[in-house]
Formats: structure tokens, sequence, C-alpha cells
């Protein structure tokens, strides 16, 4: 994940054909600027990687893609084989307990 001003560039391991399946923008992703606050985003395939920028034009720090269990996504692969959800801010556990 590289930030951009006001965009995020995803690239992934398996992006050969990275397209939608039913020829329309890319659906749930979200993005969060400095306040941590996900809102919808703009999703757009090009070439090989997805640029994500917030609706609103704020810079994103932090994405997540089909973060809901009623999620439907239509991003897929050349395979067919659907993106599994994610999101680019990880949690801090503490294992030492």
């Amino acid at each position: 994940m590289k930030v951009k001003r006001d965009q995020v560039i995803l690239s992934f391991r398996n992006d050969e054909g990275l397209k939608s399946s039913d020829g329309k923008e890319l659906s749930w992703f979200t993005v969060a600027g400095e306040d941590g606050k996900f809102v919808p985003a703009i999703a757009k395939i090009q070439g090989e990687k997805v640029i994500v920028s917030a609706q609103g034009g704020s810079k994103p720090i932090s994405v997540r893609f089909a973060w809901d269990e009623k999620a439907m996504p239509n991003f897929i692969n050349k395979a067919g084989l659907p993106a599994v959800p994610f999101r680019s801010n990880g949690l801090q556990w503490d294992y030492k307990k």
C-alpha cells in the first residue's frame, strides 16, 4: 500500500487480470483519514493496481475491503477468484499476558 496525495495505491500478489465481476465500479472499499473514521471510498482498477480515494477528497491513511459480514463485493481476478476481505490497519495484540 502506498499513499500518494489523496489516493491509496494497492498492489496484490495474485493481481493478474484484476476486474469487476459485474462490470461496475469496485464495491465495498472504505478509507479512513487521521480521525480513524471509515467512509465509503471510490475504487478503480488501473492496470494491475487498485486506486482508492475518499469521496470527500481527504488524505486516507487506512483502507478496508469487504469489512462487513453483509459484503457482496465484485472484485475478482482473471481466474474469477474473488478478493478476500482485508484491512491495511492491523491490531496490536499483547501476547505476553
